[in-house]
């Protein structure tokens, strides 16, 4: 990711023996704001976001400085009961994020209070020693079952401190910063002061026209389609040109991804130009495909590109 404008009088990063840095993992079940968070946290975007299941399928990393402290942020696949291997493949992941993390953040959807998925996170985090309560889009709940879910909450797992926040508006998101500032390890930075990502160019290009794709195609798109950068090329002028490839399970779904007269893919490639443009900081070429990979669910390689393993029968 291109650097960002550099102030004029750039602080140094803190003294070795003040620094703190670790890992903050954000697990929950599916749509209750990790992505939406982590982007506050960060204060730029990172994460897509979409309203359809399952959008963040593997980990996906920010980075956020607050005083002499780096907040590594893993955003992580929301936890569900999984049918299918590539479920099961991004719950493996969401609970190794989990494992490997200093500090765990428990995200709940204080609108829909304590449900199965959240029941069985609980009962998985038994055994994790530092972890906290957050209950997000409490702007959208009344005070006093908040307040109730709070207490139920508490009783059930022993969380070292509870944040009420709207990842969306950023209500809470600083107080939630600074806790977690306070609260990870000492220890040096483990990145430059002015990265905020460690997603590789080629993963952020492919994971912005992922999140068009859902957001264009949101009830129509299967589940099961995944974009992949083929080749990426600066050119003389500055410029990058991308190509990219769609791939979908079925001819059906390919037809549904072009659109009639092919006006679903030409809106996907114009939004996802723009922001990539705006992401990387150079004008973008993108041009996008439509393939056909039977069963790519089923199949090793693919689960390695997008950082999966590969879940065995």
């Amino acid at each position: 990711m291109p650097e960002p404008e550099q102030p004029q009088n750039p602080e140094p990063p803190p003294a070795a023996s003040t620094a703190r840095c670790g890992f903050v993992a954000l697990i929950g079940a599916p749509n209750v704001g990790k992505s939406t968070l982590i982007n506050a946290l960060v204060g730029a975007k990172i994460s897509i976001v979409t309203p359809k299941v399952q959008t963040t399928r593997t980990l996906i990393r920010g980075i956020a400085c607050e005083g002499a402290a780096q907040l590594v942020l893993v955003d992580t696949p929301g936890i569900f009961a999984p049918r299918r291997r590539l479920d099961r493949a991004m719950v493996g992941t969401a609970w190794g994020g989990a494992q490997d993390a200093d500090i765990v953040a428990l995200l709940i959807d204080a609108r829909k209070g304590l449900e199965e998925d959240d029941e069985a996170i609980l009962h998985g985090l038994a055994d994790v020693r530092v972890k906290v309560l957050v209950l997000n889009k409490v702007d959208l709940v009344a005070k006093p079952t908040l307040l109730a879910l709070a207490q139920t909450l508490a009783e059930r797992a022993r969380f070292a401190a509870t944040f009420m926040i709207s990842a969306l508006s950023g209500d809470g998101v600083d107080d939630l910063k600074k806790w977690l500032a306070a609260h990870v390890p000492p220890g040096p930075w483990l990145y430059p002061e002015d990265q905020i990502s460690d997603a590789p160019l080629r993963q952020l290009a492919a994971e912005i026209t992922r999140e068009k794709l859902y957001l264009r195609l949101h009830q129509e798109l299967p589940y099961q389609s995944t974009v992949e950068t083929e080749a990426w090329k600066d050119l003389p002028d500055g410029s990058v040109r991308i190509e990219q490839t769609i791939y979908v399970e079925r001819d059906s779904q390919r037809k549904i991804v072009l659109g009639k007269g092919g006006r679903a893919i030409k809106a996907i490639g114009t939004a996802a130009r723009a922001e990539i443009a705006a992401a990387i900081e150079q004008s973008v070429h993108l041009s996008l495909f439509v393939k056909v990979r039977e069963g790519w669910g089923d199949d090793p390689e693919r689960y390695r590109q997008i950082g999966l393993e590969f879940p065995r029968d």
